[in-house]
């Protein structure tokens, strides 16, 4: 799992950046570290622990409030790689109502899914494959931008500060 959490200095999550990015940000002194990552990378002079959650030393104003856009790697990273029929690993997205038949590409109608539920289901509803969703699907909450930004389950050491917000 590589990136860093940033946050505001009000801790408001802002955005998942690279590895290589947090540290620079923190040897420049626009951010500190505020959590770690078991990860240090060493130089010719200096070691550096890896931070996994960065707080930017100055307030940061965001102007607009971020939708999420729907992609397969938000959908899978949504419903934790697991396939939303059977719960087996998910390497594809389904239409719960498929596009020919009047579903839209929405994220109350696309759930993560298995190949082989996936090719079961084929251009038919759920019932009438015989399957059923294990959870409704729905639109990504509060910072679910995250899901488009890492496309995997956060890193742990984010999660007190993603539920704050």
């Amino acid at each position: 799992m590589a990136g860093a959490l940033v946050l505001n200095a009000t801790y408001e999550p802002l955005s998942v950046v690279s590895d290589r990015r947090a540290v620079v940000l923190v040897l420049h002194g626009k951010a500190v570290a505020v959590e770690h990552r078991d990860l240090v990378w060493v130089a010719e002079r200096t070691r550096i622990r890896v931070p996994s959650v960065v707080r930017l030393v100055r307030y940061v104003k965001v102007p607009y409030r971020r939708n999420v856009p729907l992609t397969r790697r938000a959908v899978l990273g949504r419903d934790e790689h697991r396939c939303q029929y059977c719960a087996a690993p998910a390497d594809s997205i389904d239409h719960v109502v498929p596009r020919s038949r009047g579903g839209s590409h929405t994220w109350d109608n696309v759930v993560a899914c298995c190949r082989r539920c996936n090719v079961r289901k084929g251009n038919r509803l759920p019932a009438e494959a015989g399957l059923t969703l294990l959870k409704t699907p729905q639109a990504p909450l509060a910072h679910g931008w995250v899901y488009a930004s890492t496309g995997y389950v956060v890193d742990p050491s984010w999660q007190p500060y993603l539920m704050a917000g």
